[in-house]
């Protein structure tokens, strides 16, 4: 029986990566852009196919939840190549927008329309024979994705408390900024984070733009570059309940062999391989090169200093022809050479997960996904 996750996508920056992230479900997943399966499609996929989709005789539609507090960006998600494979029943959108304001997102604007997002929510989770928990993917930068979102989030841990919730917040950064008051909203959204989340993923606008600079060689990258990196985190930390293997885990397993205190839950992430497409052809990806591409610190999606601090527990996703004894080889060489840099009061904090699958969207084929957590991190985030 599949574990369903339910997505809320929220605000503009929620919906583009939303968007971006369903279009990658959708292609291993092996559906076209109505969610209709392809020739490729096999039994393989179908059999978790439940995780992120309804069946509607044929026709799978996702189990998504689209909200924003100004209507341009419906007209925007209808047009794009996926946005007729949304249920156009889960759209949530107002009218007056929240001006960059945390404060309206949260306590006028957004509390108007957020009954009308609950119902929804409740709709989608009655449909469900054994759900997980919800995801939610917002900024922390606006006024609908942190205001709004958090509140979404408030709500959900009430009315689901024995559920996971899990959220990909993006951060604002003092090099990549638009609005003056990012960081209060920021600020005002760690709290609600704090306190409600189960498990934070932590993504930086400022590393997003390094990492596309400087391993993908992107001259001037642009929102949709930076979406496409966080989709492949998003598909990779769900890979193992989506596809088969011998190492498996689903989002309350990562929640118990990661977060030591339940204030403790934001995570840094990696991922490998990440390079130039001029690149691939004169590089071989082995599970030992992977391994070290992800721990060498050029790779996080948040701008923190691997040198700074200890890690108190981590978690690596494989994906791709692995044997379990090349991850186990791989993963005790990580504790043994970085010993110094995991805190000592959690022996053989590395959980390790590996699925058969590949990504499609990766040439090469092979794939690492990385979730550390740092102390230094996590007192700041």
């Amino acid at each position: 029986m599949p574990r369903e996750i339910i997505s809320l996508q929220v605000g503009q920056c929620g919906n583009q990566v939303g968007c971006r992230f369903w279009q990658t479900i959708c292609e291993e997943s092996e559906l076209d852009p109505q969610g209709k399966p392809l020739d490729s499609f096999n039994d393989v996929v179908s059999d978790k196919i439940g995780v992120y989709y309804h069946d509607l005789n044929g026709r799978y539609v996702p189990r998504s939840i689209l909200v924003d507090l100004e209507p341009g960006t419906t007209e925007v998600i209808k047009a794009s190549p996926y946005g007729q494979i949304f249920k156009s029943d889960n759209f949530a959108f107002g009218q007056n927008g929240a001006g960059n304001n945390w404060a309206k997102g949260h306590y006028t604007e957004g509390a108007e329309l957020v009954d009308k997002v609950l119902d929804i929510t409740r709709r989608e989770a009655e449909r469900c024979d054994a759900p997980q928990g919800f995801q939610i993917t917002h900024s922390l930068g606006g006024g609908t994705g942190s205001g709004m979102g958090t509140l979404l989030l408030l709500k959900i841990r009430d009315a689901y408390p024995d559920r996971i919730t899990k959220t990909y917040s993006v951060y604002p950064s003092p090099m990549v900024s638009d609005t003056v008051v990012e960081p209060y909203n920021a600020v005002l959204s760690t709290h609600q984070l704090l306190e409600n989340a189960d498990e934070t993923f932590v993504v930086d606008n400022e590393a997003l733009y390094d990492i596309s600079t400087n391993l993908m060689k992107c001259d001037s990258p642009n929102y949709s570059d930076l979406n496409y990196l966080i989709c492949r985190i998003m598909s990779g930390v769900t890979a193992s309940i989506r596809f088969p293997g011998k190492l498996n885990g689903d989002l309350r397993k990562l929640g118990v062999n990661l977060v030591p205190f339940p204030r403790l839950h934001f995570f840094t992430i990696a991922e490998a391989p990440i390079q130039s497409r001029q690149n691939r052809a004169y590089t071989k990806m082995t599970c030992a090169e992977l391994t070290k591409q992800v721990w060498n610190g050029k790779a996080f999606f948040a701008k923190v200093n691997a040198a700074e601090g200890k890690y108190l527990t981590s978690s690596v996703t494989y994906r791709g022809n692995f044997s379990t004894q090349e991850v186990d080889n791989c993963v005790a060489a990580v504790q043994a050479e970085r010993s110094e840099d995991f805190v000592e009061w959690i022996p053989n904090n590395i959980k390790s997960r590996w699925s058969s699958t590949q990504e499609r969207s990766t040439p090469s084929r092979l794939r690492s996904c990385l979730i550390p957590r740092r102390s230094r991190a996590c007192s700041s985030g």
